[in-house]
């Protein structure tokens, strides 16, 4: 019997990690909640989805399909894609960390942007590997400093495009100026999880990068523009031979045969997703100029969310001033402070009531 005092160890890199805390969810007892938090559609998933989810509630005893091969049909038809390069995930989270488990190992490094999604270091760092953070210009992915930050030791690019607290995203010609300057032997990650909202000429989600090429792998999600966030699921895009790993990898039965059935169903229904761009284009104008008219500054966004910045010196008007203020009133916002915006809150754009709310309570809140 061993009667050291040692305990077992995680790996190397286990410990570096900070866990990933979640957007608020609750407002004080007695006060309506407003969830600004966790860039959720307000309107709420598809009719179809909903009673493809609830059919589900017959058949638990079994297990899901395994290869998703119903919902990667309906992805392939809906994009135009072969479903045989197409993996799901419970959630794109999912894939990412597969990616990283696949990929990457001790002395290997990971490049992503300086305000990236906090899910790819966390990625990194567990398969031992080391995070390399590229400099942002306003607040904006740059290819060259991400080239600038490749050695001999980069095996992965994480891109976040658009970019989730910002908003901001980089033009389809900078993401292949990005792509170019990669060895061949380095995999370029494009998270595309709010593609779905962008409304720009110069903006691809990197179906034709992946299509084009053997380094290049691209990630969406059901949780946003779908309104399946409580299920998680998500899906990549990808060459065979990545796909051929990632398939090795993943569990079995990795996405429940709800989340299956109801993802399939809500990708189909292309007027839902067409009312949700709708809505949100029409209150992510509103909401930036108001809240530009009371001095504050907004980030420019595409996705369905703003990432609102506070006045410096002035701790009575600070971001975790006016959070508590908001809180308060029932309207919850995200603070942003690991992602490097100590001074700034993230505001998903809602249903008309909340973004009416938040904005007449911040005009208080600053008057």
């Amino acid at each position: 019997m061993n009667t050291t005092n040692t305990l077992p160890t995680p790996v190397s890199g286990v410990m570096d990690i900070h866990a990933y805390v979640p957007g608020k969810s609750k407002a004080p007892e007695g006060v309506r909640l407003f969830k600004l938090s966790a860039n959720e559609t307000p309107l709420g998933p598809s009719p179809a989805a909903k009673q493809a989810f609830a059919a589900m509630a017959e058949t638990l005893e079994d297990y899901p399909d395994g290869s998703a091969s119903d919902l990667r049909e309906a992805i392939a038809r809906v994009h135009s894609l072969n479903a045989a390069n197409i993996v799901c995930g419970s959630g794109s989270d999912e894939l990412l960390a597969l990616i990283c488990q696949t990929y990457l190992g001790e002395g290997d490094e990971a490049v992503y942007s300086q305000h990236g999604f906090l899910v790819y270091r966390i990625g990194i760092l567990a398969a031992g590997a080391t995070p390399v953070i590229a400099p942002e210009t306003e607040q904006t992915a740059s290819a060259d400093a991400m080239l600038a930050c490749i050695s001999d030791k980069t095996k992965v690019v994480f891109l976040a495009n658009p970019n989730n607290p910002t908003g901001t995203y980089m033009p389809i010609s900078e993401v292949r100026r990005l792509h170019d300057g990669l060895p061949d032997n380095v995999l370029l990650v494009l998270d595309a999880a709010y593609a779905e909202y962008v409304r720009r000429n110069d903006y691809e989600a990197g179906l034709e990068l992946v299509s084009n090429f053997r380094n290049v792998v691209m990630t969406r999600t059901f949780s946003k523009i779908h309104g399946l966030a409580a299920l998680r699921v998500g899906w990549m895009y990808g060459p065979d031979h990545v796909v051929d790993a990632i398939n090795r990898v993943r569990g079995p039965f990795n996405v429940n045969a709800a989340a299956l059935a109801a993802a399939k169903a809500a990708i189909e229904d292309r007027e839902m997703v067409d009312k949700a761009v709708a809505h949100n284009d029409r209150w992510l104008t509103w909401t930036k100029e108001q809240l530009e008219g009371f001095g504050l500054n907004v980030t420019p966004s595409v996705g369905n969310f703003l990432l609102v910045h506070f006045p410096e010196g002035d701790p009575s008007k600070s971001a975790e001033a006016a959070d508590t203020y908001l809180t308060e009133r029932g309207f919850v916002l995200r603070r942003v402070v690991p992602y490097g915006f100590p001074n700034a809150l993230r505001m998903t754009i809602g249903t008309e009531e909340a973004n009416r709310g938040v904005v007449a309570a911040l005009e208080k809140f600053l008057a």
